[in-house]
């Protein structure tokens, strides 16, 4: 059965924050989101909505306003031919299976629906709607994707699995996995990793995966950033224990302060540019300095919409990755509009951190 969240209340069209904070929480819990919709307050269309949701046989789970809670209620109690009643303060279907502060579930036909109440400032009810199925997610670096579909293929007809493949930047591939039974999925991970042991990553979040293993080992890292603008750091320190391998990190969008913070030299500046090879690797070396970190990434580039020349055009990205043995400096160009082209050199970064050292990542 699909899973269908349904966002009812103008809030959560305009309040990004608020709604992906709500839409982690039901993945943590929940099956893959199958499809998401929005309906502002007073919508004209919502009870046909509803209904249809309700026939649908779908799982469905509803996330509305304490404004809009009690009229959703009685929008299912009319489609479903239920009345209203108050339990322990909130108004909802007589024919609730189960409840919750600030959320139910009831159960028409083949359709379950759960029903959350969810304002800024507090947290969410429990969603007492729980996966029909059991899922994990890898990654797995420096494959094709067809390959990769080749290899993992009569691995998952022997445990009973099924998983899809997703391309996140290239070289790098998320596999989504799912079964009836979690034993099938680790055995599929455990026979998957001892085919690709150089190249696959048994965690869903690869961010929390470097934090455990930086922090086993008692190393730090430390970013350099300039077009990114410190894209690196949030996709870090938004995961818990990130304090554990970050001390601090430098933007650096300046020439100046390329050289007065991360000591990369004006003569390198001057012949090559700041969006060049030889700048990413002196500013991942000065970040390395400055920080006593273990390892550190520099990025510099062009993320546009303008600033482009012939010569590097928008889109233009220079990363450079270094351990205290290694150093690596890459040369890219990625397509898309600013905010898409600093997300891509993010990901490719951590990609690039991660194939600096082998030995310590996989």
């Amino acid at each position: 059965m699909k899973l269908h969240v349904m966002f009812i209340g103008s809030k959560f069209i305009y309040n990004e924050p608020l709604k992906e904070y709500v839409v982690r929480h039901i993945k943590k819990t929940c099956d893959e989101i199958e499809l998401i919709s929005y309906y502002k307050d007073g919508e004209n269309t919502l009870f046909l909505e509803i209904e249809k949701e309700l026939n649908s046989n779908n799982r469905t789970i509803i996330v509305t306003t304490k404004q809009n809670f009690s009229t959703i209620g009685k929008l299912i109690s009319t489609a479903t031919t239920d009345i209203q009643v108050l339990k322990d303060g909130f108004l909802m279907p007589q024919k609730a299976l189960v409840y919750e502060e600030g959320s139910y579930l009831i159960e028409h036909d083949k359709t379950l629906v759960n029903v959350l109440q969810v304002d800024e400032s507090t947290n969410i009810p429990s969603i007492l709607m729980k996966s029909e199925t059991t899922n994990a997610t890898i990654h797995v670096f420096d494959e094709e994707k067809d390959t990769l579909i080749n290899i993992l293929t009569p691995i998952a007809q022997t445990y009973e699995v099924t998983f899809e493949v997703t391309t996140l930047i290239d070289g790098w591939q998320r596999i989504d996995i799912c079964s009836k039974r979690y034993g099938d999925i680790s055995n599929f991970i455990s026979a998957s990793k001892k085919l690709l042991s150089n190249n696959l990553i048994p965690a869903s979040n690869v961010l929390e995966y470097i934090i455990e293993r930086l922090s086993s080992l008692g190393k730090k890292i430390t970013f350099a950033e300039s077009c990114t603008g410190g894209l690196l750091s949030y996709y870090l320190t938004k995961n818990n224990g990130a304090s554990k391998i970050l001390e601090g990190a430098l933007i650096t969008y300046s020439n100046d302060l390329k050289d007065n913070w991360l000591a990369v030299s004006e003569k390198t500046l001057e012949e090559f540019g700041a969006v060049s090879s030889e700048v990413v690797r002196e500013m991942s070396e000065g970040a390395l300095a400055v920080s006593h970190a273990d390892y550190a990434i520099a990025v510099s580039g062009i993320a546009g919409d303008t600033g482009g020349t012939d010569e590097k055009p928008v889109g233009t990205v220079y990363i450079g990755v270094r351990s205290k043995t290694d150093h690596n400096e890459k040369h890219l160009y990625f397509n898309g509009d600013r905010n898409f082209v600093q997300n891509q050199s993010a990901l490719y970064a951590i990609k690039m951190l991660l194939l600096l050292d082998k030995k310590t990542f996989f």
